[in-house]
This record gives structure tokens, C-alpha cells and sequence, in this order.
């Protein structure tokens, strides 16, 4: 069989026949009036009026019988298969050569310009008979035939977009993503928040226990950081006098990699005034359930990894101390909270940008929501006491003095403004990508991240690729 490059020779060949006779590869102007899910929506219609219209797509397969070929042509929104043919429009020169053309410049993966009007075939499949044919894109590379069974998942992910062309599943995840945020945005925003910006690079990291990536800015000869959480500056705008406040945005930590983290991930955090943890507990169970009715076309029971999540029912409530005696430690925990469940009572200690119980100054005020197994939510009544606060930024220094990377850094700016007065609050930060994966029932945020930070491949894998056989 022929390996890749063989066959990437065999399409540049075809792209200089194109060229050779005066025809554009790659034009400027394609005409498309209208998407293929319209002419499938619409085909009755179309028919009984003999509309035609002009469509662009990539070809998805070919199949040649005689004087008759067939071609799935496929766009964002659908498939539908055209027919090409000399015989049946052979008064029409153009035809024939349209013909000739296809047969000899054409490949799966190209992609193409028709101009038709609908039919029915025998077998009563929907149909464009094809009047004009020109080329949209020539491409130099074939479509993979076993996509779905790699071996290697990893090329799944290095080569995404092939990902998303070859398994419509993986196209829908995405889809459900980019439809969360919309949400969860509405949601937000309908409950009276206003969405801010705030820098990825800051001179000092801070707002979690992480360690961060650090670069350098030589416009001004100085470090910064990529930020590991947005917390500080929105706390900043708390100060300057809003309210509700949010933002959606990329954050970065320079630590371990696994199913459930990734160095580069999307960051939901959000600021109330006036409220504490116990009104957030209501709040996110609220948004939660939201989400998963409107994505989950109106049910309250999702499915993931093999189990029935309900969010019909109230959270559970589970207490820090508790289950560290049960499993002897959190994430040992983790794994068995599979339902929507508030875990509270964490020692004051590990959050040191919450503020402390009043019935019991050891613990933090503070919770986190665990569902399928993994925490996705982190929630605080936020400390607002700027010599508390001073204090504790010491202590976390000390622990960077003792080796802690992660350890929270010491910000005079932030403890500054916070001597201006911050109003008394409470904030939520939600992984996005934990929250996309557990709404798509995927196993792994590589599912659900476009383009997963990946290690480089060796020159050898690389060579190895380009001389497999298809």
C-alpha cells in the first residue's frame, strides 16, 4: 500500500495539473448561498420548485460507477451526497468536463464548489444532481481510514483537527463546551453579574496554591508571571465598588499533569458582596442543576463513567475531618463521592484567603462541591480583614522559606487595597474543563481541551508517521 508521502506526491501532481490549466486551486471567491442542512431541511420544497443553489464543502467519500460518480459533500452543518455524470447532461460541454475534471483532479478531502437542484435516487436517498463543479481547496494529505481505532490516542490529540473531522463525537463534546459557557454566562448574568478582565501576567502569582510559570519582559527588564488564578485582581475590583462580579479565562500552573489537570486550563471565578458561604451553597446548587437540565436536553440525571449522577435531589454534605478518619486522606475520599456533594471543615490553615469559622476559628469558612469523583467547585467567604490577611501571607512565606513552590506569595499591592476596604463576600472558582468533561462523559480533560499540552515527538515517531502505510 502506499505510504503517506507516496501519496502526498500523487495530490501535489494533481495540484500542478490544475495550475497547468489556468485553473485556481485555491480561489479567492467560492460561492456558498446556502448550507447543506437548508437544502435537507427545505428538500420538498426545493424539489417541487427546481431551485438550484450553490453549495461548498469537503469531499467525504467517492464512489464511481461507470459513467456515474458519487460524492458525500459535507459542511458544518451536514452531509448530503451529489451525483456527477456526463451521460444523463451531455448536451452540456461544460458537464463532461466538470466530469473529466473530477475524475482526474479530485480526492477525499478536497474541498468543492457545486451548483445543482435535488433528486431523489432509487434507493430514495436525498440527492444534489450536480450542474457545475469547481475546486474550493485543493488538499496534499489523505483523510485517515481507521481513525477511530488508533492505538496511539495520543495522535488523537496532537492532530485534533483530524479528531474532529473523523469522530462526530468528539465534535459534539466541544460543541456542549462552547454551549456550558454560554450558559453559564447567561446564568450569571441573569443573576445580576458583570463579566471583567483581569492580567495573565502579573508581577506577583497568587490567589491559589500553585506553582506558576514565570517569564520575563524586557521592555521593562523585569519577571512576570503567568497567573495561576485571577482571585486577587477581582478582589481588587471589589475594592473599586462592584458587586457581582466574574470572569471565564485561562489560567496556568506549572505542576503535574493527569486526567483531571492540565498547565494551561480555563478558570470560572466569581465575587458576591454581601453574601457568605451558606448563600453559595444555594446558589451553585442551583446553577449546577441549571446546567445540566439545559444540557442535557431537560433531565436532571446525567451519566458518567458508568454511573447515574442526580442533581434532582439535594447535595449531600460531608465533613473534612470525617472523611480523612474514614480514607485517611482527600483524595482517597474524592473518588467515592460520586453524587453532588458540599465537602466543609477544612482546616483554616489551607486556605489562607478565607476567612476562618466563627464557631470554630480552626476551620476555614469555606467549601468545595466533589461530583463523579473529582472536585469541581472551591468556595469561600472571603477574608477581608487586611492585618488577618497580612499575617497569613507571612506565614505562607515561611513555608516558601521551607521549600513549599506552591506556597502563596506575599502581595503588599493586593494587602494595600485591601486596607482601603474590600465589602464583605464571598467567591467560587469552577474548572471549566471538569465541568465540560463531566457534562460529555469524558474520562479525561484531553477529551475535552482542543489542543492538550503534549509531549514533543521524537524524530523517529515523526518519520514513522510519514512513511505509514494507509
Amino acid at each position: 500500500m502506499p505510504t503517506i508521502e507516496e501519496l502526498r506526491e500523487i495530490r501535489i501532481k494533481k495540484l500542478e495539473s490544475l495550475k497547468a490549466e489556468k485553473k485556481n486551486p485555491y480561489p479567492n471567491d467560492v460561492k456558498r448561498d446556502c448550507r447543506i442542512k437548508e437544502v435537507l431541511d427545505k428538500f420538498w420544497l426545493w424539489r417541487l420548485a427546481g431551485r438550484k443553489f450553490n453549495l461548498a464543502g469537503r469531499i467525504k467519500s467517492m464512489r464511481i460507477h461507470g459513467q456515474a460518480a458519487f460524492f458525500d459533500l459535507e459542511d458544518e452543518s451536514g452531509k448530503i451526497q451529489c451525483f456527477l455524470s456526463p451521460k444523463s447532461l451531455s448536451e452540456n460541454e461544460k458537464i463532461k468536463n466538470s466530469y473529466s475534471e473530477f475524475l482526474a483532479n479530485f480526492d477525499i478531502g478536497d474541498f468543492a464548489e457545486i451548483k445543482g437542484l435535488v433528486f431523489k435516487t432509487k434507493k430514495g436517498e436525498k440527492t444534489v444532481r450536480v450542474e457545475k463543479l469547481a475546486m474550493a481547496a485543493k488538499t496534499l494529505r489523505p483523510l485517515p481510514e481507521k481513525w477511530h481505532g488508533l492505538k496511539d490516542v495520543e495522535e488523537r490529540y496532537r492532530k485534533r483537527y483530524l479528531d474532529l473531522l473523523m469522530n462526530p463525537k468528539i465534535k459534539e463534546n466541544f460543541l456542549t463546551r462552547s454551549r456550558l459557557i454560554s450558559e453559564l454566562r447567561n446564568f450569571l448574568e441573569n443573576n445580576g453579574f458583570v463579566e471583567f478582565e483581569t492580567p495573565m501576567l502579573q508581577p506577583i502569582p497568587g490567589g491559589a496554591a500553585a506553582k506558576p510559570f514565570k517569564t520575563h519582559l524586557n521592555a521593562l527588564d523585569m519577571d512576570l508571571y503567568l497567573r495561576v488564578a485571577p482571585e486577587l485582581y477581582l478582589k481588587r475590583l471589589l475594592v473599586g465598588g462592584f458587586e457581582k462580579i466574574y470572569e471565564i479565562g485561562r489560567c496556568f500552573r506549572n505542576e503535574g499533569m493527569d486526567s483531571h489537570h492540565n498547565p494551561e486550563f480555563t478558570m470560572l471565578e466569581a465575587y458576591i458582596a454581601y453574601k457568605n458561604s451558606s448563600y453559595l451553597k444555594i446558589f451553585l446548587e442551583n446553577l449546577l442543576r441549571s446546567l445540566a437540565r439545559k444540557l442535557n436536553n431537560g433531565s436532571l440525571t446525567i451519566t458518567y463513567a458508568g454511573n447515574s449522577i442526580d442533581f434532582s435531589r439535594p447535595f449531600e454534605e460531608k465533613n473534612y475531618d470525617d472523611l480523612i478518619k474514614e480514607f485517611g486522606d482527600l483524595d482517597a475520599a474524592k473518588h467515592k463521592l460520586i453524587q453532588p456533594t458540599f465537602v466543609s471543615g477544612f482546616p483554616a490553615e489551607l486556605l489562607p484567603l478565607s476567612k476562618s469559622s466563627e464557631k470554630n476559628p480552626s476551620k476555614a469558612d469555606a467549601f468545595q462541591i466533589f461530583i463523579g469523583g473529582f472536585e469541581l467547585v472551591k468556595a469561600f467567604t472571603e477574608l477581608n480583614d487586611p492585618i488577618e490577611q497580612r499575617e497569613k501571607f507571612e506565614n505562607q512565606e515561611k513555608l516558601r522559606g521551607k521549600g513549599d513552590e506552591e506556597a502563596h506569595r506575599f502581595d503588599e499591592d493586593f494587602l494595600e487595597a485591601l486596607e482601603y476596604g474590600m465589602p464583605p463576600c464571598a467567591g467560587f472558582g469552577i474548572g471549566i474543563d471538569r465541568l465540560s468533561a463531566l457534562l460529555t462523559d469524558s474520562h479525561t480533560l484531553r477529551e475535552i481541551i482542543f489542543f492538550p499540552t503534549m509531549r514533543p515527538k521524537t524524530e523517529n515517531q515523526d518519520m514513522q508517521n510519514r512513511t505509514k502505510p494507509f
